[in-house]
């Protein structure tokens, strides 16, 4: 399982490095050009969702992220976490 987590990292690193490739490739994001920014929104997003990859992927190696995942979500299922 910790290596889907570090390819987890490798992915979000390649997001980050090969964003200008996406948005040649793929083309803008709608709603980021309009709340992130006019030029270079959708290329922010990108960078941005490598990021929380990354983040995401470092809380699950280091065994952070279930923790984190009921803390967040414990107030609604009250009667099933103890």
């Amino acid at each position: 399982m910790q290596l889907l987590w570090l390819i987890g990292v490798g992915l979000g690193f390649l997001i980050i490095w090969k964003s200008e490739w996406l948005y040649q490739n793929f083309g803008t994001v709608a709603w980021a050009e309009e709340h992130l920014g006019t030029e270079g929104g959708s290329r922010l997003f990108y960078k941005l969702f490598g990021l929380i990859i990354i983040f995401i992927s470092f809380l699950g190696v280091s065994g952070l992220l279930g923790g984190m995942i009921l803390g967040i979500f414990s107030g609604m299922f009250k009667g099933m976490v103890k």
